[in-house]
């Protein structure tokens, strides 16, 4: 019996609202699931800044890229699948408000109230990560003077990571983000299947795992684990200055992050092991077991994007 061989990918993911989207070198694919119970998969040319500034694709500065890249992408994908996954159903009749922006803005309501929804989510993330923090080491500070100073960066991440580790906790007790988690892990398992050169069906998909070391939930983890070493370096104990400074840090701690992430990607050892547990403990609460209609989305989405000459696969 022939040895099976491993490959990694450079094809990654995203859940979004009943579907998945699936990112190749070439093609991004968007599958939903409709109503009708059909999978709807869309498909347009992936872009990345890195092809148009080569610069972006240099170590460390090649992060930042991909992350903008992502979320640009990410931000379509996930409007496209939340107008998709109503498709059909009975519309109630609209509000005097709902009536008032259709009015005003048209067919860019979505994008409006998406682009809205993601500046408050921007704030309310700097609210929570950044100055919550820093003030409650101020207000600790203020009970047990100078001694707590040296430990800042450390109570500051912790801090960080619990309310990470909180605010998604309580996110997957809804049933909407629950599925989507369910969706998520159905990407990790699909990507696993095609990393073992295994036929993409719903079986072998199936019994793969659902964490995986190349995921976004992963890189947060790294990123705030990169930002407790990051803050031992700012002298500044003020709430708004201190996060000012973190701000400006993020583009580095990003690009440190990225360049992690791909390595545990890429090598299995003791190092990469040790770096990819956090990320894989998580993982527990943001991907879930998919049902078979979840994967059957995930392998419809993925077999659109993966490229005749095999130019994403790396064998191990």
């Amino acid at each position: 019996m022939a040895e099976k061989t491993k490959t990694i990918t450079s094809i990654g993911g995203q859940a979004l609202v009943e579907g998945i989207m699936m990112r190749g070198p070439k093609i991004t694919a968007v599958g939903v699931r409709k109503p009708d119970k059909t999978i709807d998969v869309s498909e347009r040319p992936t872009e990345n800044l890195k092809d148009k500034y080569p610069i972006l694709g240099w170590p460390i500065i090649r992060g930042t890229a991909a992350m903008i890249d992502s979320m640009k992408i990410g931000f379509s994908a996930l409007n496209e699948s939340a107008e998709k996954s109503v498709e059909g159903l009975e519309e109630e009749e609209p509000s005097r408000f709902e009536k008032w922006l259709d009015r005003v803005f048209g067919e860019k309501i979505m994008n409006v109230i998406m682009g809205i929804a993601m500046v408050l989510g921007m704030a309310l993330a700097i609210l929570l990560f950044f100055v919550l923090p820093t003030w409650l080491v101020n207000l600790m500070k203020l009970g047990t003077g100078e001694s707590i100073e040296g430990w800042r960066s450390i109570i500051e991440g912790v801090m960080r990571i619990a309310i990470f580790i909180g605010y998604v906790a309580l996110c997957g007790l809804q049933p909407d983000l629950r599925r989507t988690f369910q969706y998520h892990g159905a990407e990790h398992k699909t990507i696993f299947c095609y990393e073992n050169n295994e036929e993409l069906t719903v079986e072998n998909v199936r019994h793969h795992s659902r964490f995986h070391p190349r995921c976004g939930t992963s890189f947060m983890v790294i990123m705030l684990g990169l930002g407790i070493v990051v803050g031992f370096f700012i002298p500044f104990t003020n709430p708004f200055l201190r996060t000012a400074v973190k701000i400006l840090c993020i583009p580095l701690v990003m690009g440190l992050g990225y360049e992690l992430i791909r390595l545990c990607g890429k090598k299995d050892n003791r190092l990469t092991r040790i770096i990819a547990a956090p990320g894989l403990w998580v993982q527990r609460i943001t991907t879930k077991e998919p049902d078979d209609g979840m994967i059957e989305v995930a392998i419809a989405a993925m077999e659109k994007v993966i490229p005749e000459n095999g130019e994403d696969r790396i064998v191990l």
